[in-house]
């Protein structure tokens, strides 16, 4: 009942509703990944507590050992982990969810980048999203948008030039530079006042971006885009990272900062929907700046023909 009366909610809003369940799953996930350091202070802080004052009472014991029974209460209600699969579990669910939806050179392309990166992998998400899946490679495609719809979660980051253009068979690359504007950045702490971040279209349906954070150590996502119907899609995203952080502090953040993200491309995703998708691949009503190459790139390769693979959707 909760679930429905999100729904509606979202519905009465003018925002489309998205398929709570999968959000609701990745929200558990972080949720339970948060609890375990919160159990361990409460036992660390019951223990200094307990022992320094060279006596312990019967309250403080009682204290210790209630903390340390939830903790391993908490432990044991592991969620299923249908948002945040390992490695080979994400190659896996991936060649399976896609295969009905995909030609098998693009699968096999992305699922070899998926293997690559296995080692790395930190969380992943799952969306169904009630837009045709051209709408999404549009908004993941141009760079501007990170500095307009996302001016809230990246603090005024800015797009300040594209510096390399690669193409490729099935899509291509493009480096672009960032810097922070705002000086209340809490980045500034351990990113270089101008970063070099990478978007690379593998396939007509999978997108990654690499971000530099520091010191050789890098966050990668990967947007895996599979088209569902004329006005649907499904999103996965699954991040890779080499940061040496604690794994559960840096799951918590990257399921936080992706759920964030995705909340701010709603309204995004709804006014591009308003568009017919073939309009989306026209490419005189395509900007020529250099922001805007890989979705030009997008189009030239496959937009005509991803359009007629699915019917067109609603204006």
């Amino acid at each position: 009942m909760q679930l429905e009366s999100l729904n509606k909610s979202y519905k009465s809003n003018n925002i489309p509703a998205i398929e709570f369940p999968l959000v609701f799953s990745s929200f558990r996930n972080g949720l339970w990944l948060f609890g375990i350091p919160s159990w361990l202070f409460g036992i660390v802080d019951r223990s200094f507590a307990a022992f320094t004052d060279g006596y312990v009472s019967s309250i403080e014991l009682v204290h210790l050992f209630t903390a340390s029974f939830f903790l391993l209460g908490w432990i044991y209600l592991k969620p299923e982990e249908s948002s945040n699969i390992g490695g080979i579990g994400a190659v896996r669910s991936y060649a399976i969810e896609a295969r009905n939806s995909i030609d098998e050179y693009s699968l096999h392309a992305t699922t070899a980048r998926m293997s690559e990166l296995q080692e790395q992998h930190v969380i992943r998400q799952e969306y169904i999203l009630p837009f045709h899946y051209i709408c999404q490679i549009y908004h993941l495609l141009n760079l501007k948008h990170l500095e307009t719809i996302h001016h809230f979660s990246l603090n005024n980051l800015k797009v300040i030039g594209v510096s390399q253009i690669q193409p490729t068979q099935s899509g291509g690359m493009v480096r672009f530079q960032t810097v922070l504007d705002s000086p209340a950045n809490v980045l500034r702490i351990w990113r270089q006042p101008i970063v070099e971040v990478g978007l690379t279209l593998h396939t007509p349906y999978t997108v990654e971006l690499s971000i530099p954070v520091y010191n050789q150590r890098y966050i990668t996502v990967l947007f895996n885009v599979i088209p569902v119907g004329a006005n649907e899609h499904k999103l996965i995203i699954d991040i890779y990272s080499n940061l040496n952080w604690p794994r559960p502090l840096l799951q918590v953040v990257l399921h936080f900062a992706a759920c964030l993200t995705l909340f701010e491309d709603l309204p995004y995703l709804q006014r591009i929907a308003q568009k017919k998708v073939h309009h989306l691949v026209n490419l005189k009503g395509i900007s020529e700046r250099d922001t805007m190459w890989l979705y030009r790139r997008f189009v030239k390769l496959h937009g005509a023909r991803q359009v007629l693979s699915l019917p067109e959707a609603k204006a």
